[in-house]
């Protein structure tokens, strides 16, 4: 039976602890045998929000793990405890598989076993793992990492992937499948999959650009050019790039494809129109023009995020007459 340790500390959050714990602690009966032998790990009793977890054993134990998972913590700016940090290095050296869950990934960077490695974390801390931590490879935009011996999420919901990717590795993805039934959950996103696409807006209602953004938005489906958006703004070409620069932190063309890769999510998810229909109601053209910008923005193909993301109505299906 492979141990399974996670690694708590005070001010840890409790939802990716308590998520985790779920899924390698369900009843392995008709799944697999043997299963995980889980044990939370810590110096003492800790708050993790409004909870005071009481640890199964101490740090030692961590160390002797075969797996060690180490959930998100609170605040990124915290000293991290040097045991640990030893524990952990301890666990890396002897051969260990070792995980983190969102925020988590802190705490493998700061005992060095992310250094040359990729890794990736919540959206919101990228940039400040990357420099903080020169040496990890930080990637923003995946849901999880997998460098074989050592493994990183991005927040919440892509805690749970890289969980149930573990137990595809360990046990196959029949048993990864059942898993995810029980838990109601996707069976599998890719880990290169776009943690989310970014939607930059300007921060007031009453901004300069805000009609112009409006204006657009009502006419996707339609060929618009910088110089159609300058015009309909009164604003030269050049003036316009440099207040979408300043609202939404990109430039006119790249807003707009963004917008249009999210109506096509929308409609993916929503609607069972084709994807040529999806690609015209876009602004796209065609569904090869589709594929081509979804997959690079979003990580995966059209056809695959409708079967995991699609309103669960439309993929049923019709009721007997």
């Amino acid at each position: 039976m492979t141990t399974l340790a996670f690694a708590a500390l005070d001010g840890m959050l409790h939802y990716e602890l308590a998520t985790a714990c779920e899924i390698f602690t369900l009843d392995p009966t008709g799944l697999a045998d043997p299963w995980y032998d889980v044990v939370v790990c810590a110096q003492g009793p800790i708050q993790a929000g409004r909870f005071v977890i009481e640890p199964d054993d101490g740090l030692d134990r961590l160390a002797r793990a075969e797996t060690v998972i180490v959930p998100s913590i609170a605040d990124v700016d915290a000293e991290i405890p040097p045991a640990l940090l030893d524990a952990v290095r301890a666990a890396h050296e002897r051969g260990a598989r070792l995980v983190s869950l969102c925020t988590g990934a802190f705490v493998l960077a700061a005992a060095g076993v992310l250094d040359g490695l990729r890794a990736t974390t919540h959206w919101a801390h990228t940039d400040v793992l990357a420099a903080r931590y020169p040496r990890v490879r930080v990637d923003p935009d995946v849901l999880y990492v997998d460098n074989g011996r050592v493994l990183a999420s991005a927040g919440k919901a892509a805690a749970i992937d890289l969980c149930l990717h573990l137990i595809r590795r360990d046990h196959g993805p029949t048993v990864a499948n059942a898993v995810a039934r029980r838990m109601v959950v996707p069976p599998h996103r890719a880990g290169g999959q776009a943690q989310f696409v970014t939607t930059p807006v300007p921060a007031r209602a009453d901004h300069p650009l805000a009609d112009l953004l409006s204006w657009t938005m009502a006419r996707l489906d339609r060929r618009l050019t910088v110089e159609d958006l300058a015009r309909q703004a009164n604003l030269s070409s050049r003036h316009l790039a440099r207040q979408f620069r300043a609202a939404t932190g990109t430039t006119p063309l790249q807003w707009l494809l963004i917008q249009r890769i999210r109506r096509a999510q929308d409609l993916l998810e929503n609607t069972e129109q084709g994807i040529d229909a999806v690609a015209e109601a876009a602004g796209m053209g065609t569904a090869t023009t589709l594929r081509r910008h979804f997959h690079a923005a979003v990580g995966v193909s059209p056809d695959v995020y409708r079967r995991t993301f699609a309103a669960k109505a439309l993929l049923s299906p019709p009721p007997p007459a």
